[in-house]
């Protein structure tokens, strides 16, 4: 196969010809690429939604996602989660929150912006009221 960058208009206008008539033939839906990203965005639009979100460096925080760009982050009455007791893992915090919410140190709710998030969850509403039960903890 000819390397694409390298190809005449006319031999790429014939590729998409081809690729055309075998979409036809095994009866491939054509997706226009507008529908295609709107698509993706309702897969991950989590806006307003009470979701975990781990940073790379700020640490880990829970509350409601009011606006997501690249990795940039803006979160409302968020709690940054210092320490956790009674989940293995920030999934099965957002699934199930903490079993020790005693034990648990998380901050006074804050409204922030996070740069550089690297992993955003939609906990389930029992994670959201176990997570929003939890005492804040302070010196």
């Amino acid at each position: 196969m000819k390397d694409i960058k390298k190809m005449t208009l006319g031999e790429v206008e014939e590729h998409r010809k081809i690729n055309a008539e075998i979409e036809k033939e095994i009866g491939c839906k054509k997706m226009d690429i507008s529908a295609t990203a709107e698509i993706a965005s309702e897969m991950t639009d989590y806006r307003g939604k009470y979701c975990i979100v781990r940073t790379y460096s700020a640490g880990v925080f829970a509350g409601i996602l009011k606006a997501r760009s690249g990795q940039e982050v803006e979160m409302t009455d968020a709690r940054r989660l210092w320490y956790w007791d009674g989940a293995a893992s920030l999934s099965q915090m957002a699934n199930d929150g903490v079993k020790a919410p005693q034990n648990c140190k998380f901050a006074q709710p804050v409204d922030v912006q996070l740069l550089q998030a690297i992993e955003i969850l939609k906990c389930t509403a029992e994670a959201e009221t176990i997570i929003r039960k939890v005492s804040v903890w302070q010196r």
